[in-house]
């Protein structure tokens, strides 16, 4: 529902000619439900002037996009729009050019623009309405570089203006007559890094300057990540997600020395590092010392992803300096031995997880029992877990019940990829039936739904490759489907579907 003051507001921004003209005219306080109601109907140039005129210091997507007492739409938590992110774009650098010719001093000054908050927009999956995280950072990169241009141009004018014998002397101005910190998450790959460190470079002197929250490089090489970090302000950047491929311990030390300066980092992400503990040189043993080292030095530190590295029987030394617990520890095909549970079962960390991710690992035999253990202590918080593919069996999952029916505040759980038959499933959705807060299950295809000729006990690949007879798969999603509105729990979504339902974001536990 909208309300009168929404529908109102739908209708001017629905004409940018008169908006441009009624603009003076407009109380400030009806710019915020004009500027939503332009981005619902995707009115690009009626966005494009309310932010060149926007009357307030701030600009921020999260709180202007939210669910409010005009539109009960929360545009924020929708794919965001092409069209309208350029345009938001485009009038911020049409305002501060025209703060550049015109240089003049405003009355008004502390209602200038002088943060955009571009965070928390969505980026799971895209079309061709809808703007990308890797397009959000080009844009945005090309943006500062044409203020940059400009700026630089205005400069040299007045410097010509101040050597004629005929201009009057003017005051040197050492920054622009206004600027805009734009806080943004970035993405960037090798196609996109050269523009990037481009407009890093000039971040110092620019009027439009990035301020970045969440960082994520993919298959860069060493140089290139460090080149960025570089010129990151480390004051900002709650979260570094690189994404190395095959790195190693020896590749990983040089990007670690660089990371002690983001000192508000809470988390890190280092997933496909490929560091291998099992065969340990001397000098690798020394790389994983500062590894260490490394870790504890980063205070504010609650997530940690070390997913797809060998890491057995070495969590105690990787983990034992951090002087504050984990709240979301990402362990993903890390080849974890009994000991490393065994560890974590005692660690500070415990009591503390929200988030714990063990893909991978194969759980059915002699880690089993040390999982259950680890569990059982983390039952009080405990939101998200994640076991696909952790060659769980009937037998096991049977064992692991009576733990997971504990976990009163689970949200998540993701158990695709186990060879678990129809009947373990059934068994499995009616012990978890109490817990209230469970809202996403991402269950495996039964295995009795399989052809005859799949190899037993048959593999994650057999299982992700094989024949599902789809007659057979159906009779069973629609029971467990009508079990969960026997039990009244039709808020719960079952599914096999890895792509349509993403895992929770750490920052959003």
């Amino acid at each position: 529902m909208h309300s009168l003051v929404f529908l109102c507001a739908q209708k001017v921004v629905s004409h940018s000619a008169l908006l441009k003209d009624a603009l003076s005219f407009i109380p400030k306080e009806l710019y915020p439900v004009l500027f939503k109601a332009a981005f619902l109907d995707k009115r690009k140039e009626s966005l494009k002037q309310l932010v060149e005129t926007w009357p307030f210091p701030v600009l921020s997507f999260q709180r202007l996009l939210r669910k409010c007492q005009h539109c009960e739409y929360a545009l924020i938590q929708e794919k965001p729009n092409k069209l309208c992110i350029q345009a938001v774009i485009e009038g911020v650098v049409t305002y501060l050019i025209k703060m550049l010719e015109t240089r003049r001093p405003s009355k008004r000054k502390k209602q200038w623009l002088k943060v955009l908050d571009m965070t928390g927009l969505q980026d799971e999956g895209q079309g061709p309405e809808s703007m990308s995280l890797w397009s959000r950072t080009v844009t945005l990169a090309r943006a500062c570089l044409e203020v940059s241009k400009q700026q630089n141009k205005h400069k040299r004018r007045r410097s010509k203006r101040r050597k004629s014998p005929y201009s009057k002397p003017a005051a040197p101005l050492t920054s622009p007559p206004a600027s805009v910190d734009v806080w943004v998450d970035l993405f960037v790959n090798s196609s996109s890094y050269g523009v990037l460190k481009e407009a890093l470079q000039v971040n110092g002197s620019n009027a439009l300057r990035l301020r970045c929250r969440d960082f994520c490089a993919e298959e860069l090489s060493i140089a290139s990540t460090v080149g960025l970090l570089e010129f990151l302000d480390p004051v900002g950047v709650r979260q570094l997600d690189l994404r190395f491929k095959n790195l190693g311990l020896s590749g990983l030390r040089v990007v670690l020395m660089y990371l002690a300066k983001f000192t508000n980092l809470a988390s890190l992400k280092l997933p496909y590092s490929n560091i291998d503990v099992r065969r340990l040189t001397v000098g690798m043993e020394g790389s994983l010392q500062y590894f260490t080292t490394q870790l504890s030095r980063l205070p504010r530190l609650k997530e940690l992803n070390l997913g797809s590295s060998r890491l057995s029987g070495k969590l105690r030394q990787l983990l034992g300096e951090l002087q504050n617990p984990l709240e979301s520890l990402e362990l993903a095909f890390c080849y974890l031995l009994p000991c490393d549970f065994a560890y974590l079962s005692q660690s500070l960390h415990v009591p503390a997880l929200k988030k714990l991710d063990l893909r991978g690992n194969n759980l059915s035999n002699t880690l089993l029992q040390p999982f259950l253990n680890l569990l059982s202590e983390a039952t009080s918080t405990l939101l998200h877990l994640d076991i696909m593919e952790c060659c769980l069996l009937d037998l096991q999952l049977n064992a692991l019940l009576p733990v997971l029916s504990r976990l009163s505040r689970l949200r998540y759980l993701g158990v695709f990829g186990n060879p678990i038959s129809t009947t373990g499933l059934k068994n499995l959705l009616h012990c978890t039936l109490p817990l209230l807060d469970l809202r996403l299950v991402i269950y495996p295809y039964p295995v009795d739904c399989y052809a005859d000729d799949l190899p037993w006990p048959p593999t994650a690949s057999h299982l992700l490759n094989g024949l599902v007879d789809e007659e057979k798969f159906s009779r069973v999603r629609n029971e467990l489907q009508q079990m969960l509105l026997s039990a009244n729990r039709a808020d719960a979504v079952w599914t096999t579907n890895l792509c349509r339902h993403n895992s929770l974001d750490y920052f959003s536990l």
